[in-house]
């Protein structure tokens, strides 16, 4: 078991490796200190060989990967929490994006995320879920890969077509709903889906990996461009998360987790989110700690997080709240609610006066009960506050040892292809049917003008059509050897 020191007050803010699995909240206004909280724990972290994944939602904690800098304000908050000797340092991290600008590529396919969590990002009613179910169940069914939106476009159209089959099946299938859907799509298409969804796929082992030192790698995902499609956001968050539940095996309670997750603008997830999505995101964080997870959700006010997540956090790292609208107070009344109380300070008062670097701190202790409350200087980041530049980035990425893997796109063949190859088989089988079927009309015809002709000749004329027709015959079988071969030969 490791203790890091994440802050001093009148006692030691340790925070447990062998709790982390318990999960914990950072919340504070805007410019209050979130992020050097972060930045501290994510660094203890690696350094124990602990891989963490962050959602980087401002673009300023890609500079883990830069060895940090005495100034005025560093120098004179470790003298004020008594450390001496404090050593700057980098730490290995890895860059990803949606869009593949700030980081490798990170795709997952239609067929990973599922109709459940797709059907929330394209906001669906009720009716046009049920048909997005129908889609991925006719899809499964028939061994149809849906890797990318041109694959879902087609399964739907598949299912359209077939809609009398599939109904009798699975229920009415409107068109009218079908083409909401497809809307939606194309939607989703101008936010960037087509980027979004497709292979390589992120395989979640990539993201538990630690460097050849034994420091934990940092993942941090490229969210200032990606927030700005919040249900995206949340989604792609939700689905790593779920992700990592379904694919690491159990473990218990083991001394330090496998990956520590940090949900920036926590919010995001709940806004909006169906009562039955809620209770499967409560279920996850409560399940997720026996595969050796931990979670921290970052929020500006605690009240984001709905109250049955929220119990399930033992970590507490509370950053200024200002108090001045009825939601406001709401919140720092919510707040002290949650500490374990302290005799020697009135949190309603104090979470409204902390300065910028302090916090109100609860940490479980090794008997499993949280902390009391302390006020808590925290502790600065060993890595640098100065932003990266492209040539940085471009840097990275490139020398990234996962980079080739995830550097291009690959398009196999899937339900586009299939069905499209489908349909123009079936297109030439059709036309070709069509083609005989006229061929037979017009030979039906032409004897039935025949027959009505000969019924009109008299037997002097039916003679002679007769000999004429076998001339004519012969003639053209004459005409034809000569065509092949003996006709040159005279």
């Amino acid at each position: 078991m490791d203790k890091f020191l994440i802050g001093r007050g009148d006692k030691d803010a340790n925070l447990l490796s062998n709790k982390l699995n318990q999960h914990g909240l950072i919340a504070g206004a805007t410019g209050t200190g979130k992020t050097v909280t972060l930045k501290v724990m994510t660094e203890y972290f690696s350094n124990a060989g602990i891989p963490t994944i962050i959602a980087d939602v401002k673009g300023d904690l890609a500079n883990l990967c830069k060895v940090g800098e005495m100034n005025p304000k560093l120098s004179e908050r470790l003298k004020t929490l008594g450390i001496e000797n404090f050593e700057f340092q980098n730490f290995p991290i890895r860059l990803w994006d949606v869009y593949g600008e700030k980081g490798l590529p990170l795709r997952i396919t239609i067929s990973e995320i599922g109709p459940i969590m797709l059907a929330r990002i394209l906001d669906l009613n009720e009716v046009q879920s049920g048909i997005l179910n129908i889609c991925f169940r006719v899809a499964d069914e028939n061994g149809l890969l849906l890797l990318d939106l041109k694959d879902l476009r087609a399964m739907l159209n598949f299912v359209s077509e077939n809609r009398k089959e599939y109904s009798q099946k699975y229920g009415n299938i409107a068109t009218q709903s079908v083409g909401a859907i497809q809307r939606a799509l194309l939607n989703l298409e101008d936010r960037g889906g087509n980027i979004f969804f497709g292979e390589p796929s992120i395989e979640i082992s990539d993201l538990l990996t630690n460097d050849s030192e034994g420091h934990g790698y940092v993942n941090i995902i490229a969210a200032d461009k990606l927030i700005q499609n919040p249900l995206i956001y949340s989604m792609f968050l939700l689905w790593l998360l779920s992700e990592l539940y379904e694919t690491l095996p159990e473990v218990g309670n083991p001394d330090k987790p496998k990956l520590v997750f940090f949900f920036d603008e926590a919010h995001l997830l709940f806004e909006g989110t169906p009562s039955a999505l809620t209770e499967k995101i409560e279920q996850i964080v409560r399940l997720i700690r026996s595969k050796g997870v931990g979670i921290f959700f970052v929020t500006q006010n605690p009240i984001d997080v709905p109250d049955k997540v929220a119990s399930q956090l033992g970590n507490r790292v509370l950053h200024q709240l200002r108090a001045f609208s009825p939601r406001e107070l709401k919140a720092v009344n919510s707040a002290a609610d949650t500490f374990r109380p302290n005799p020697n300070i009135d949190v309603r008062e104090t979470i409204t006066e902390l300065k910028v670097g302090e916090a109100l701190t609860s940490f479980l202790m090794e008997d499993g009960a949280p902390s009391p409350v302390e006020r808590t200087l925290i502790m600065p980041p060993k890595s640098s506050f100065e932003p990266l530049t492209e040539s940085d980035y471009n840097y990275i990425i490139e020398n990234s040892n996962l980079y080739h893997k995830y550097k291009n796109t690959i398009d196999r063949e899937s339900a586009y292809e299939i069905l499209e190859k489908k349909a123009i088989e079936s297109k030439l089988a059709k036309e070709e049917q069509e083609r005989k079927e006229a061929e037979e009309k017009q030979r039906l015809e032409e004897e039935k003008q025949k027959k009505k002709k000969s019924s009109k000749m008299t037997p002097y004329e039916k003679a002679v059509s007769s000999f004429l027709g076998t001339m004519s015959r012969s003639i053209g079988r004459e005409i034809a050897r000569g065509v092949f071969g003996t006709f040159k030969r005279k």
